[in-house]
């Protein structure tokens, strides 16, 4: 068994010595039949052949590619289907927001200014010459009428020297009358008399004099009005020019203002003003302007306006800060809103608008936001005028827009509405 030799695949093995090579003979014979055998058959496999199971595979697993993401694709479909039923059956819930509906109100055009009242007349009382108080005839806070004492300085002195002054005077008038009677009938020469009437003018001057350094010691009011607090007492030096007291001609008071140099041709002298101040709440002062300063601020390019305002039972005072408030040309009709109502955006002013779009199943009106774009005008106080976007009876969200977007459901509650005054006044809250 171990001397036979066996082919496999075209290829001759042999087992030692001389019996190799007559059994290499026998192999080669026998291989040459094999293969003349095998084309006689016509069994020698092609190119085509050898590709054919790789293409069979090839196909399977594209088909199996395809299955699979055929499936995955299915899958994502039908979860969003599921998804979007699922919305739709759970609706998203309104939002409560608080509306204001749309409508016209009248607006009378004005201009606004932050003033100073001033008396028409006001004074510091003050001494022109040095002296001791010898009296005070006021009290702090008094009415006084023009001319009333008010403080007497120490005189005694200063009304000694004017009676000598006085005496002087009139011994010189009784030379002069003498001396013209003299000169009358050539008893005296012209320049005798010349000299006894250069004398008179002059003890009457020095008299004169006196007596208004006398009138300086007794200081008067200058005009009606009311005293301030003084700290003046009696016995004190005063040296000229110290302060004895304030004197204020409060009857009437004067407002100044500022106004910008465009709305000069919309004021007119005569023109009437209504002034506000926090001191008296809820009070109006009328008045009308007086003076239009002809000069226009060079730095602020402001012109200074003054109003007189009657005050009759003083309770306006000089220094107050006042709101001045004058109204120009005719009223005018605008769509009005809260102005918290419009966002202010860099591409445009918006609001939301409210629109009912059928029943809900409890029978009551879907309401739905709506996003439009709007044309702004002027303001005045909370309001704010609409001159493009909206129409008269529109429902328009003011309060809750952050909570909305374009199509949203609302609902409205207006049990917490902003502030829509003309003229908002603050509150304590």
């Amino acid at each position: 068994m171990n001397e036979e030799t066996r082919i496999r695949d075209g290829r001759t093995v042999a087992n030692g010595g001389s019996e190799t090579v007559h059994s290499a003979g026998h192999d080669i014979r026998t291989n040459n039949a094999s293969a003349g055998d095998s084309n006689d058959r016509g069994q020698t496999p092609t190119s085509s052949e050898k590709h054919k199971p790789m293409l069979k595979w090839m196909v399977i697993m594209l088909i199996c590619v395809g299955v699979l993401f055929g499936g995955i694709f299915g899958f994502k479909v039908f979860t969003a289907k599921k998804a979007q039923e699922a919305m739709s059956a759970h609706r998203q819930p309104a939002a409560a927001v608080s509306a204001v509906k749309a409508e016209y109100q009248t607006w009378q055009p004005h201009f606004q200014a932050v003033g100073t009242t001033r008396a028409v007349r006001g004074v510091d009382v003050t001494t022109e010459i040095a002296g001791l108080v010898q009296s005070l005839n006021f009290e702090s806070g008094e009415e006084v009428k023009k001319d009333q004492i008010l403080v007497q300085l120490n005189a005694d002195a200063d009304i000694a020297l004017l009676r000598s002054l006085q005496a002087g005077a009139a011994l010189a008038r009784t030379t002069f009358e003498r001396d013209k009677q003299q000169f009358a009938i050539k008893a005296i020469s012209q320049a005798t008399l010349d000299v006894a009437a250069a004398d008179l003018k002059s003890k009457d001057a020095q008299v004169a004099q006196q007596a208004a350094l006398v009138a300086k010691k007794t200081i008067k009011a200058p005009f009606d009005g009311r005293l301030g607090i003084t700290f003046v007492n009696l016995g004190q030096y005063l040296n000229p020019g110290d302060k004895i007291v304030t004197l204020q001609a409060i009857h009437s008071i004067l407002v100044d203002f500022f106004i910008a140099q465009k709305e000069i041709m919309d004021l007119t002298v005569g023109q009437t003003v209504e002034t506000t101040t926090d001191a008296h709440p809820g009070r109006t002062f009328e008045g009308r302007i007086t003076v239009i300063n002809p000069v226009v601020d060079s730095q602020t390019r402001n012109v200074q306006v003054e109003a007189a305002v009657d005050n009759p039972e003083r309770e306006l005072l000089p220094g107050m800060f006042v709101s001045v408030d004058i109204q120009l040309g005719h009223p005018e009709r605008y769509l009005t809103l809260p102005q918290t109502a419009v966002a202010y955006n860099p591409y445009g002013e918006t609001v939301y608008t409210i629109e009912s779009k059928g029943k809900g199943p409890d029978g009551q009106p879907m309401l739905f936001a709506r996003q439009i774009f709007v044309t702004v005008g002027e303001t005045r106080g909370d309001q704010v005028a609409i001159l493009k976007g909206i129409k008269e009876g529109d429902w328009v969200v003011t309060g809750g827009q952050l909570k909305i977007k374009n199509g949203s459901p609302v609902v409205i509650n207006n049990e917490i509405q902003p502030s829509n005054e003309k003229a908002p006044k603050p509150a304590d809250t």
